[in-house]
């Protein structure tokens, strides 16, 4: 089996751990960035990361925490395995013969890469997953089941190819998104690199076991999020607003508008959840994509 097919394989595993151990954390994160700011004298419908995850399973039930899931475990196999694939063969550019180490500098620019070629994947069914998983919260403190505008991810896809200007509207967000994916990556697997050459003493990490690779998985997912996550809120905020009457009209006005009412506060809603998440998800990524990719070889 070549590079590239060990690279989509084991990205597509490492995904769909990522996947599963992470999406209950996504949902209270979205939910906690879209809800609708409260006016003088009221309060925000969700109090906190806990409030949000007593109100989601009291309406909705325990599903209620994987809803959106649809979407991104229909094209888990395409984002990650783009993700890896591309990082590998950005890595076979920049080694100076086969088999080289690369630097860490090094490293963050195949991340990069990567980045920017799973940001065209990952916009449409991020604006899916948002859509789906805000629709409760951006109704206010209406009840799930009065407020459901949408029965699914092929529903969402249907009413935005319908009414939202056809495939220009799945990638409504693609500038925020691009700006999350390209820096986010970057600093992960550079991060990630680091810390295993680290953990190992030295630039052979072929012999790390599962613990050095869990911790370094998490530690570098959890790096993402500290680059980025301001951009990940503007991006949240764009791709559930309203088509017909928008809040925002663009990128810039969404982070102006939220810092100028909120405070910086407001770029950071929904950061518990999503560095609660990024640690065990993305160490059951990394564990799965080398465990995979050594069976493989």
């Amino acid at each position: 089996m070549g590079d590239v097919a060990k690279d989509l394989t084991a990205g597509t595993v490492g995904g769909a751990a990522q996947l599963v151990t992470g999406h209950p954390f996504d949902t209270i994160k979205v939910k906690l960035q879209s809800q609708p700011t409260p006016l003088p004298g009221q309060l925000p419908k969700y109090s906190g990361a806990i409030d949000a995850v007593k109100q989601t399973i009291a309406a909705e039930g325990p599903r209620g925490l994987y809803k959106g899931m649809g979407a991104p475990l229909a094209t888990v196999a395409a984002l990650n395995a783009v993700l890896f694939s591309v990082r590998g063969q950005m890595e076979a550019l920049l080694r100076s013969h086969p088999g080289a180490t690369l630097t860490i500098s090094q490293q963050i620019v195949a991340g990069a890469g990567a980045g920017v070629a799973v940001s065209i994947l990952a916009c449409p069914t991020e604006l899916i997953k948002c859509r789906l998983q805000a629709q409760s919260a951006v109704a206010g403190s209406g009840t799930a089941a009065v407020t459901l505008k949408y029965g699914g991810p092929m529903d969402v896809a249907k009413q935005v190819l319908k009414s939202e200007g056809g495939i220009k509207g799945l990638f409504k967000g693609l500038v925020p998104t691009m700006a999350r994916e390209i820096p986010g990556n970057a600093a992960m697997f550079g991060v990630y690199e680091a810390l295993k050459q680290y953990l190992a003493g030295g630039s052979d990490t072929s012999g790390l076991g599962r613990g050095s690779l869990i911790v370094a998985g998490g530690l570098a997912g959890a790096s993402f999020w500290v680059m980025v996550y301001p951009t990940d809120v503007v991006k949240s905020v764009i791709q559930v607003d309203d088509y017909k009457s928008p809040k925002f009209s663009g990128s810039v006005d969404a982070f102006r508008k939220i810092r100028s009412i909120e405070g910086f506060k407001g770029l950071y809603k929904g950061f518990g959840p999503a560095m609660a998440r990024s640690i065990p998800a993305n160490s059951a990524c990394f564990l799965a994509y080398e465990m995979t990719r050594s069976a493989l070889s």
